[in-house]
């Protein structure tokens, strides 16, 4: 990397590969959208953030009294409910630490993210970005990485705090989509989860803790169904349930390598049959879902199962907040397993704060960087929002039952494939077709035509 790359500014020319290349971030999962993406492209030498940092920014001033903080702008899109109140959380805690450090927050509320996320875009194409923004990680952030729009923190913050001994490999691998390390995960949603009414199941005389297979579920809501329930609360006016639906029936008919070169490798074509299966099976729980799926949320959806009248939801683990605000006894009356055929996988969703050059606060940046990824941060954050920390060695003591044993299964996880249907798996022009293509799912188009529409996103 030359020192003319490591200086590289937010040039108008990389600011229009951006608006053209950095898709809105849409869907749920952590955006709360019905309750509930040679070189090494850093743009910077990673040497730590600080006034002569080169990463195009003018940096702060330093006095004999130390340093004058730029005024630290984050951006996200938490607007209500417990992400709200979890970043807020953060950001005290961070301000106490750091009472020098002049800070703003700037909520950019609404659409999931896609708010923040034009935002950005513009912001990026006029010179006068945040300090830092919610986004998500891994191949998400690719249009900003092939721009050299993001700094190399491996030094300046990764080396901090245990971060890179704490963090499991799927999580780190996202961190770095270019190859070094970009931005700093806060908090993991799992994809694979199935949760399931306890009552309806067992009065349908299904034992969801014996499926198998994607294939055995397709059984089971056959056999709720048969009992005058609802087989699978689910939503179809959004593609996105949809997609991360299809995603776990991929991830549980073959397994995380075969995952990976689907979606993160784009290696398609190579696997066709196993696309074309997980597609039929998917549209084989579409037999069993709401007669008013397309017209509904999510957690609309999701209110059948709350109130008995649907057995099972797949959705991210964001749904158990539904159950607990509801008051429903976790193992009693709610309860989930590892979707059918994804046991030893934790399908990773995340949200993450990238180190932009040209930055207006650099020193401020790295500390509220090195801050998100500490075991204090996460251990603030992640219990408020229903999340888990993506490092290992957090107290769990502040956690759910449910947050404890979604944190157990993460530690012992095999491997953490990226959400593909939340941005981490494939860059954004690329997610973006393949929500098209997942809309021809579901309204049931042939699997060899869904799978050639895939083939073509890539």
């Amino acid at each position: 990397m030359t020192d003319d790359n490591s200086n590289k500014r937010l040039t108008r020319r990389n600011a229009l590969r951006i608006a053209g290349a950095a898709g809105a971030a849409s869907l749920a999962g952590c955006g709360g959208s019905d309750g509930g993406d040679g070189s090494s492209g850093d743009g910077s030498s990673g040497d730590g953030g600080d006034g002569t940092s080169g990463d195009g920014s003018s940096g702060e001033d330093s006095t004999d009294s130390g340093p004058q903080y730029g005024t630290l702008e984050v951006a996200h899109w938490w607007g209500e409910g417990d992400g709200l109140e979890a970043i807020q959380s953060v950001m005290d805690a961070f301000k106490e630490q750091h009472p020098d450090v002049p800070f703003d927050e700037n909520l950019i509320a609404g659409g999931a993210g896609d708010n923040l996320q034009a935002n950005i875009r513009t912001r990026v194409q006029n010179g006068n970005h945040p300090s830092t923004w919610q986004s998500w990680p891994g191949n998400n952030l690719l249009p900003f990485t092939d721009a050299n729009l993001l700094k190399d923190i491996g030094d300046s913050v990764w080396s901090e705090n245990s971060m890179e001994d704490a963090y499991l490999q799927g999580v780190k691998d996202a961190a770095q989509p270019a190859g070094n390390y970009v931005t700093v995960p806060l908090n993991i949603h799992r994809i694979n989860n199935l949760f399931y009414n306890v009552e309806v199941v067992e009065d349908a005389g299904v034992d969801p803790t014996a499926l198998e297979t994607p294939s055995d579920l397709v059984d089971a809501l056959a056999t709720v169904s048969d009992a005058g329930y609802t087989g699978m609360a689910h939503q179809t006016g959004a593609p996105w349930s949809s997609f991360q639906m299809f995603a776990t029936v991929l991830l549980g008919e073959t397994d995380a390598e075969t995952y990976s070169a689907i979606f993160v490798d784009g290696e398609v074509d190579a696997n066709s049959d196993a696309l074309e299966s997980a597609v039929e099976t998917t549209q084989s729980y579409l037999d069993y879902i709401p007669s008013d799926a397309g017209s509904i949320s999510w957690t609309e959806a999701n209110n059948q199962v709350i109130n008995g009248e649907a057995a099972f939801l797949h959705q991210g683990d964001w749904a158990a907040g539904t159950y607990i605000t509801n008051d429903l006894a976790y193992g009693e009356e709610w309860d989930h397993v590892t979707f059918p055929g994804t046991d030893g996988y934790y399908a990773l969703n995340m949200d993450s704060f990238p180190y932009p050059v040209n930055n207006p606060s650099p020193e401020a940046t790295t500390l509220w960087c090195r801050f998100v990824g500490t075991a204090e941060a996460q251990e603030i954050f992640n219990p408020k929002k229903g999340s888990i920390p993506p490092r290992t060695d957090v107290n769990t003591d502040p956690f759910n039952d449910f947050s404890k044993d979604q944190i157990e299964d993460f530690q012992n996880s095999d491997a953490q494939p990226p959400s593909v249907a939340h941005g981490l798996a494939a860059p954004p022009a690329v997610k973006s077709s393949l929500e098209s293509a997942i809309s021809s799912l579901n309204s049931g188009a042939a699997p060899a035509d869904v799978v050639s529409q895939i083939s073509n996103a890539y």
